[in-house]
């Protein structure tokens, strides 16, 4: 029995670094964000409200001035003061931001805020077994591969996300009448944002699909629900 202690003490210490981890960012985002008031973007996200049958979607603005959006385990859904700057700024539309809306309503969904933390907890804590193991092997190497390792990964688990959140969204602007060209003018903007460096690397090192790869998913799901028109999720 003693000899599982370690691995006990692993999984333990990676639940409750999670859980850390997890309130400080709610403490992050209370402080630091309040619900966006916007009178243009009202009537968009009023769309996507009707669409899911609710009297209205509240967006919070997060001030950071990166340009994300992002879902809370709690359910909330923010649009970062960087992302907002640039709807200002004309060049990106109430529409585009909708977009990000809906897909961040696709991870509050479909469980994957509140599941990111519990797969936080587990690979972390696989991550310490794989070094202290690969270090008594390969002393000096072992605790940077044993990261790379959980690196991949995490980064495959957040891609399959994306294209379910993707997917989600994509039905959600269909039945809203606002459809898939802002989601897919969205990311080929992003892209530009972005610069080159992340289209130069490797697929499988991204947490997030390439570009054309989202893209050309989100026509596939345009089809099937055109074909078969299916309620938008709720």
């Amino acid at each position: 029995m003693l000899r599982f202690l370690p691995i006990v003490l692993l999984v333990v210490a990676a639940v409750v670094y999670a859980h850390l981890m997890a309130r400080r960012t709610a403490l992050e985002l209370d402080r630091r964000s309040a619900e966006l008031i916007d009178p243009d973007l009202r009537r968009v996200f009023g769309r996507l409200a009707e669409a899911l049958d609710l009297p209205r979607i509240r967006v919070h603005l997060y001030d950071v001035p990166m340009i994300n959006g992002l879902a809370s385990p709690d359910g909330r859904v923010f649009i970062t003061r960087g992302f907002y700057d640039r709807f200002r700024a004309g060049q990106v539309t109430g529409e585009e931001l909708a977009s990000v809306v809906a897909h961040e309503l696709g991870h509050v969904a479909l469980g994957h805020a509140r599941r990111r933390m519990i797969d936080f907890s587990g690979q972390n804590a696989v991550r310490m077994g794989l070094a202290m193991v690969l270090g008594r092997v390969l002393p000096g190497l072992g605790v940077w591969l044993a990261q790379a390792i959980m690196h991949l990964v995490a980064a495959g688990l957040s891609r399959r996300d994306e294209y379910e959140a993707d997917a989600y969204a994509t039905a959600l602007l269909m039945k809203a009448g606002i459809g898939t060209g802002p989601q897919k003018s969205l990311f080929r903007k992003l892209g530009l944002m972005a610069g080159r460096g992340a289209a130069q690397a490797p697929a499988w090192l991204l947490t997030h699909p390439r570009t054309e790869e989202r893209i050309a998913a989100i026509e596939a799901n345009e089809r099937r629900w055109l074909k078969g028109r299916p309620d938008a999720p709720a």
